[in-house]
């Protein structure tokens, strides 16, 4: 068996640079330290333009001199991808093609001319055909996207073949396995054995898994996480490899007809005809302002005079303020920031106030969305909607996650513990007090799991199936 594994490294081009360094230290660079430090390891990796950017002007350099040093040496693959981050599918075809352009010229700048079109990341996984059309077309050879995006009346995927898109002659489309990448990223499989035992019969056949997760949560999100999956790696029974790779390995091909999806996705977005809920929702009132101020924007820096004074600036200024932010913490499903809303808004209003010649008709129309998109937001945060909106997507989410799951076992809870302990020390020692705090959230996490699997009865000669793959 094979195992692909796709990584997304990303940060928005407002991020602070605090924070740029505080997840540098606490991700980015212990994975890519890690990878180097197992030459046997391959991975699939998706490094925004604007996080290489953001990396060196924050003064992170080691960190792109490593991932260059691994991508010459054929260890990792680099996307391509959108610079700063996107939802494609609801951007006019010129705005999509010129952030992959963008992207294209950071990723020479850092890593040569070597690094040429192969995969496709579309940001948030957000694919609809339209997309797919656009990368070929650019000379890309796949894209990833969400196992939602296959169609459902040919479920289950078969991972013993590869998937061509309808109509796009020799393009892959990769479909990444959502079960096992969630009980990765979560802390559920934290062993190279438990992975194995999690894959059953699959084990035994030729044929692959996919997973693709943020790169952030290893480390960031969830301390210690980052040496679990380096522990997955090498786990001795599954080869794994880059997706490039696995037409090497696999010559059976058959063509679907794939659903617009997003890695965010729920099957009941797909049911209610919302694949794209947590960014663009027709009942969500404040998205429908920010894409009327991000539609204002885009349209009307069209047909202004280049050589006008200010049109580079309001140029770049609308390249940066398209990131995808700003619309799913607007989502309250359950993720919500004042603080993004209202710069995500600042910044289309006055990419809009910026454009050379525009009317004052269309400031005043950017200005009232912008003054009306933080007034419903503050609104909804007084009444308690927000909260309503977040209890309701917490509970979906505790459902759709907990069900079929494993239980780790009692003593595999424990060596968790017992290396997040070591880890809490060694950063208490160096003073690092925030990052010991996170550890200790983390073990506290993990002491009410065990207590749970505790309450279920549950032990390694159990009479529960550890089977992910049923």
């Amino acid at each position: 068996m094979f195992w692909a594994n796709f990584l997304h490294f990303y940060q928005p081009p407002t991020q602070k640079p605090a924070w740029v360094n505080k997840i540098t230290a606490e991700a980015y660079r212990p994975i890519v330290r890690g990878l180097k430090k197992r030459p046997g390891t391959k991975v699939t990796l998706n490094v925004s333009g604007i996080l290489l950017e953001l990396l060196d002007a924050c003064g992170n350099e080691d960190v792109i001199k490593d991932l260059r040093e691994l991508f010459e040496a054929g260890q990792i693959e680099l996307t391509g991808s959108a610079k700063f981050h996107p939802l494609l599918p609801f951007l006019p075809k010129d705005e999509v093609v010129r952030q992959i352009k963008l992207n294209e010229e950071t990723l020479r700048k850092y890593f040569g001319d070597s690094w040429q079109p192969r995969g496709f990341f579309p940001p948030e996984m957000g694919f609809d055909k339209a997309v797919g059309e656009i990368a070929k077309e650019l000379g890309y050879q796949w894209v990833i996207v969400d196992e939602l995006s296959f169609p459902a009346d040919r479920r289950p995927i078969d991972y013993s073949r590869l998937y061509t898109v309808s109509g796009l002659s020799d393009f892959h489309i990769y479909f990444r396995e959502r079960k096992m990448s969630w009980v990765i990223l979560s802390g559920q499989i934290g062993t190279g054995k438990l992975l194995t035992q999690s894959l059953g019969n699959r084990l035994n056949k030729k044929e692959y898994l996919l997973t693709a997760m943020d790169g952030e949560t290893f480390g960031h999100h969830r301390p210690g996480l980052e040496q679990l999956l380096f522990e997955i790696y090498e786990n001795g029974e599954i080869e794994n490899v880059l997706i490039s790779d696995l037409p090497k390995y696999f010559s059976e091909v058959q063509s679907v007809e794939p659903v617009p999806a997003t890695w965010a996705l729920m099957e009941k977005d797909l049911e209610q005809k919302k694949p794209f809920s947590r960014w663009r929702d027709p009942d969500n009132a404040i998205h429908e302002m920010q894409w009327e101020l991000t539609n204002l924007a885009v349209e009307s820096i069209r047909g202004v005079d280049k050589n006008l004074p200010g049109y580079n600036e309001a140029r770049d200024s609308l390249d940066r303020a398209l990131h995808s932010d700003q619309y799913w913490w607007a989502s309250a499903r359950p993720w919500w920031s004042m603080e993004i809303i209202e710069r995500g808004a600042k910044e289309l209003s006055d990419t809009v106030v910026k454009i050379p010649g525009i009317s004052r008709e269309k400031k005043d129309r950017a200005m009232d969305l912008y003054r009306s998109i933080i007034f419903t937001a503050f609104d909804w945060q007084r009444s308690g909607i927000i909260d309503d909106f977040a209890r309701q997507e917490d509970e979906d989410i505790r459902q759709r996650t907990d069900q079929g799951l494993p239980m780790l076992p009692k003593d595999e809870i424990e060596k968790m513990i017992k290396k997040l302990e070591e880890e809490m020390a060694a950063v208490s020692k160096k003073e690092e007090f925030e990052r010991a705090a996170q550890i200790r959230d983390r073990i506290a996490e993990l002491r009410r799991y065990e207590a749970d699997v505790a309450k279920s009865n549950f032990s390694n000669e159990g009479d529960r199936e550890f089977d992910l793959h049923n």
